[in-house]
């Protein structure tokens, strides 16, 4: 069996895989079919305020403290969080592999260039430079998807170069390079499929941080005042904390749900793209079983 199809079937026996998959299926099917459910604005005041749960049947989720419907702003909203989590995520990736693949294959010097520019923006607190630039450029979809994804790039660049760095001495490459392939072929032809594994797991786990920090931002007063996102909706309702949880509630508990299943996914997929991992925990397994045995034989006396 090749190993893609090792990983697929490893994938599909996975309990915690299966668990994020439906997850994160039923939270694209909810933006998905946010248009067709609730064509109207989800920031139109369309009930009563303080609706509770259960208390209106056009209301199922209830409404805010403005007449909004929740459970339209959570369909609309899984849109916009999934937008801001996969765009962002896009750009770290690409500011990463471009910067990490360049300085492991690069000579030292490229490299100590390129390592310091990234522990300068590893000094600075990601969320934080993600807010001032929100702050200066003004909150918007695109300048939270352009603060996110340029604030959260290192961690990226760092495993990249690293992969590049235990690559570049392979045989494969040599082989490349004596046959005169480039040096754009040899990275991102020859070396970057075989670096791939361990960067699709972290995109995973970088999606989940950039539907926090939206959530982050929004909750902030530095969302997009003309979309509804969850964490626009967790700072909409804070103010009634007290008296109507529920708004806070509803979706502090859909991005936890969200980030919950992208971190599952993740981690099913390491396991799965990492057969050495695998393999480890295999055979620890049944060596503990005759250690027991052998511990609780009885002595000759």
């Amino acid at each position: 069996m090749k190993p893609t199809a090792r990983a697929v079937a490893h994938l599909l026996r996975t309990p915690s895989a299966a668990v994020g998959a439906a997850i994160l299926l039923i939270v694209l099917a909810a933006a998905a079919s946010a248009a067709g459910l609730f064509p109207n604005d989800p920031l139109e005041m369309v009930g009563a305020p303080f609706t509770w749960p259960g208390d209106d049947a056009d209301f199922p989720a209830g409404t805010d403290l403005m007449g909004r419907d929740i459970l339209a702003g959570l369909f609309h909203g899984a849109r916009v969080s999934l937008l801001v989590g996969s765009a962002s995520a896009a750009i770290a990736l690409a500011i990463g592999l471009l910067v990490g693949a360049v300085a492991g294959y690069a000579g030292p010097r490229t490299d100590a260039v390129l390592m310091r520019i990234t522990e300068l923006f590893q000094t600075v607190p990601s969320f934080l430079l993600a807010i001032v630039l929100v702050a200066i450029l003004g909150p918007s979809l695109t300048t939270i998807i352009l603060a996110l994804g340029v604030t959260s790039w290192t961690g990226i660049a760092r495993l990249t170069r690293g992969e590049f760095i235990s690559l570049r001495e392979r045989e494969f490459v040599r082989a490349a390079q004596t046959l005169g392939a480039g040096h754009a072929r040899i990275i991102f032809l020859e070396i970057l499929p075989n670096a791939l594994p361990p960067i699709i797991v972290t995109t995973a786990v970088l999606v989940a941080q950039a539907i926090l920090s939206e959530a982050g931002l929004a909750f902030l007063g530095l969302g997009d005042p003309n979309v509804v996102s969850w964490g626009s909706m967790v700072g909409a309702g804070r103010e009634a904390l007290r008296t109507a949880w529920y708004m806070t509630a509803l979706p502090g508990l859909t991005i936890m749900a969200t980030v919950l299943a992208l971190n599952l996914l993740s981690d099913a997929v390491n396991d799965a793209l990492n057969p050495k991992l695998r393999r480890q925990r295999i055979a620890a397994a049944p060596a503990a079983a005759p250690t027991a045995v052998r511990d609780s034989a009885p002595r000759p006396s």
